[in-house]
């Protein structure tokens, strides 16, 4: 018997969906070198689109079935002269083929094209960001989608019998066949004392009461009748045990972005800056749709901003990077409680400050803003290592969910991205 399997699930217009994702499944090692050198040939504010990804034919080879080159077979030659029924023809050397040898060019015919197709937005995000993680982040729904329990709320008169309470339900039957039997038990008790009474009577000679017996007799027979016909279970004896959904705290994420916008950062400073930012942010939004992010620019003075002035804004002026660490401790203090919320932190300059206020700067991190992170990313977008850079290094030892890299060109941001926030356990 030959089983047949369909597939009744809705593509919508897309109705070879089942064989894209296979092809995608098949060949990801090429799609992922394809997607790496798209990367390499667009801006990195086009990231967010699709892309049209093409792969080399010869890498898209599959086992077929045909026909072995052994065996007898009958062939007919239209126009033959030559040969007559049982000759054998010699094969062609070098195969079957009869074109030019191998080495040889050829001036006709048209060459393989690559194979060409598009992949669409989610697809190309999901190849880019598939192996990198937040470290340490703890994955459940934010707090606008709450997580739910069920506790015990009592017993209720309806529900699946797998909640049925056996003892709850049998100790209601009693109470009910008590209930409706009381009276009638009462008359019948009553009843059977004048039947004794009667039948003394009868024992004595008495005419009346002999005739009373029958009647008495058979009162007594119905009204126990009646007391039988009370069913020792019945449906609305039944009690379930009651559950109800109630709302449980679930862990939250926020993320903040530091980014210096002083006088020393060049236009190609602060455009690797915002290429990191970017960058992260669709990462971000990639993996955990509701998380907090919250943008923080600084020069001598830290401001946080929305997304658009943090990533267009231009300023100038000198550098205090402490700044925007205590404009972070203190928005961290006023919403984002570190019972509540996992906070991470990553911030981007040059390196160059104000020289006496790196010291405070590696003080901040140290005692006011490490112990409320569980990750905390730096990236210096220039070569020389400055003051900053120094006192930073101070702190990567002392703990590990603090880490910091260089990026000097633009090419350089995307390794070094994928290096800070790599899934654990995976290589370097």
């Amino acid at each position: 018997m030959i089983q047949q399997i369909i597939d009744r699930r809705l593509a919508g217009k897309n109705k070879s969906i089942g064989n894209r994702e296979r092809f995608l499944r098949r060949h990801k090692e090429q799609i992922r070198e394809a997607v790496k050198r798209a990367v390499d040939g667009r801006g990195i504010r086009d990231m967010q689109r699709g892309e049209d990804v093409h792969i080399p034919k010869k890498d898209l080879q599959e086992p077929v079935f045909h026909h072995a080159q052994g065996g007898v077979r009958d062939v007919v030659h239209p126009g033959n002269q030559e040969y007559v029924r049982g000759d054998r023809i010699k094969r062609p050397d070098g195969g079957s083929g009869g074109g030019p040898g191998k080495g040889q060019a050829s001036d006709s015919g048209e060459g393989e094209d690559d194979f060409s197709f598009a992949l669409s937005k989610d697809e190309f995000m999901q190849i880019f960001f598939e192996d990198l993680a937040l470290p340490n982040l703890v994955k459940t729904q934010l707090a606008e989608t709450p997580e739910w329990k069920t506790h015990r709320a009592g017993y209720s008169s309806d529900g699946t019998p797998n909640n049925l309470h056996v003892v709850r339900s049998m100790r209601g039957a009693i109470g009910r066949r008590i209930a409706l039997g009381a009276t009638s038990r009462r008359e019948l008790r009553e009843m059977e004392a004048r039947l004794v009474e009667l039948q003394r009577a009868v024992a004595r000679g008495d005419v009346a009461a002999e005739r009373e017996v029958p009647e008495l007799r058979l009162a007594i027979e119905a009204l126990r009748g009646r007391i039988a016909r009370i069913p020792f279970l019945d449906p609305i004896d039944l009690r379930y045990r009651s559950r109800v959904r109630v709302p449980v705290p679930t862990s939250k994420a926020v993320m903040f972005c530091l980014m210096d916008v002083s006088g020393s950062m060049d236009e190609a400073r602060k455009d690797l800056s915002k290429r990191f930012f970017i960058l992260l942010y669709l990462f971000l939004t990639r993996h955990y749709e509701k998380i907090d992010l919250v943008f923080i620019r600084h020069h001598t003075q830290a401001q946080e901003v929305d997304e658009e002035n943090f990533f267009h804004a231009r300023e100038t002026g000198g550098t205090v990077v402490s700044s925007a660490l205590v404009l972070m401790e203190e928005i961290i203090k006023a919403r984002y409680s570190p019972a509540e919320w996992n906070i991470y932190g990553a911030q981007a300059s040059d390196g160059d400050n104000w020289h006496h206020d790196s010291g405070r700067c590696r003080e901040l991190l140290n005692e006011k803003i490490l112990p409320l992170c569980r990750y905390f990313a730096y990236v210096q977008v220039a070569e020389e290592e400055q003051n900053l850079w120094e006192e930073y290094t101070q702190l990567v030892a002392e703990h590990r969910h603090f880490a910091m890299r260089k990026a000097v060109e633009a090419s350089q941001i995307y390794p070094v991205f994928r290096d800070l926030f790599k899934k654990e356990g995976m290589a370097a």
